[in-house]
C-alpha cells in the first residue's frame, strides 16, 4: 500500500512539472519590472494595463511568471505582457 501510493504521489508530481515546464512561455525580450517593498500584484497590473479589468493582466503576469499565487516579493523581477500599452 506505501509503495502504491508513493507511486502515485511521484507519477502526480512528474505530470504536474511537465505540465508547468510546456505552458511557460518565453519571456526573452519583453518588458519587466522589479518588484518594491509594498507592491502587489494588482498594482502592478493597474499601472501596466490599459485601464481595463487589471484581473486579465494579474493572469498574464502570472503565467508569464510561473506564478502559482498573486503573493509577491520584493526584488522580484516580473515580466509584463508585452502587449501592455506604454511597453
Amino acid at each position: 500500500m506505501l509503495i502504491a501510493g508513493l507511486s502515485l504521489a511521484v507519477l502526480w508530481l512528474g505530470t504536474r512539472a511537465a505540465v508547468t515546464a510546456s505552458t511557460t512561455r518565453s519571456v526573452q525580450g519583453l518588458p519587466h519590472v522589479t518588484v518594491q517593498e509594498g507592491d502587489t500584484l494588482w498594482g502592478i497590473a493597474i499601472s501596466a494595463g490599459d485601464g481595463g479589468d487589471p484581473g486579465a493582466v494579474v493572469r498574464e503576469i502570472m503565467d508569464l511568471n510561473g506564478l502559482s499565487d498573486p503573493l509577491i516579493r520584493p526584488g522580484t523581477t516580473l515580466y509584463l505582457p508585452r502587449d501592455v500599452p506604454g511597453q
